[in-house]
């Protein structure tokens, strides 16, 4: 049988040559966004280790600490919910507050989306519910450079999120019994390694003046407002003015 009729009829289980290839492509961009997200894992995993302690200190329980980090998976959201349920806030304003905090996910996400056209709708909600700060700078750079994948993403996304998911669960296992990692300065790894991330962007054509600006919204408001207003405000003003720039974000 000639390769020809083999690709045309069926291959390796019922797959065309094609569909081989495209397969065989995915699985290796989606390697290389785990892997790429490998060397983040030394700040990631301080800081579920101190969500796991926090939460248990407010009192949740380890069903509901673990559940919080499969679920919601958004470290500065549950470090927010952690701190309003000690302080002995409601759900609702807990759940607000969370929303608000994690709002910046509608310009990351919308930002990616001119990558990620014709794929499926239930693909675009997997990418986004798993989406991080730090996997959307190792996908945007690729994507800017134009070598970004969707199954890169994907991979970028899924290594943070086991990470995170070990870590906390390392947390709730040893409890109490471990020394804060905040006290050694090591919740610091995880944001500065963003920050080390986001500096090569900031090379592009007009970078500078709208993180300078995000900078700067971003100080005025956390000192003028309470909780992670100053998150939200500051992704708004940067886009506001990369919109009226006419820069790419």
């Amino acid at each position: 049988m000639s390769l020809a009729s083999n690709g045309a009829s069926g291959y390796d289980g019922g797959m065309t040559i094609e569909q081989t290839v495209v397969q065989t492509s995915r699985s290796s961009h989606f390697r290389a966004g785990f892997l790429a997200g490998i060397p983040l894992w030394l700040g990631a995993a301080p800081f579920g280790l101190i969500y796991a302690v926090s939460a248990l200190s407010a009192g949740l329980t380890p069903a509901q600490t673990a559940a919080m980090s499969l679920f919601v998976f958004a470290g500065a959201s549950q470090f927010t919910a952690v701190g309003m349920i000690a302080a002995g806030s409601g759900p609702f304003a807990v759940v607000l507050t969370t929303l608000i905090v994690n709002a910046r996910h509608l310009l990351l996400t919308a930002s990616l989306l001119p990558y990620l056209r014709g794929l499926p709708k239930p693909a675009l909600l997997g990418l986004a519910a798993q989406l991080t700060d730090e996997s959307y700078a190792l996908a945007i750079g690729k994507f800017l450079a134009g070598t970004g994948k969707p199954a890169f993403l994907a991979g970028a996304n899924m290594s943070i999120y086991v990470v995170w998911q070990v870590s906390a669960w390392v947390g709730i296992w040893l409890g109490r019994s471990i020394p804060d990692p905040a006290a050694y300065g090591l919740d610091l790894v995880f944001p500065l390694t963003f920050i080390g991330l986001l500096v090569p962007l900031l090379r592009r054509p007009g970078a500078w003046p709208i993180a300078l600006i995000a900078a700067l919204i971003s100080i005025i408001t956390a000192l003028l407002l309470p909780g992670g207003w100053h998150i939200l405000f500051a992704a708004i003003g940067a886009g506001l003015f990369a919109g009226n720039r006419r820069q790419p974000v």
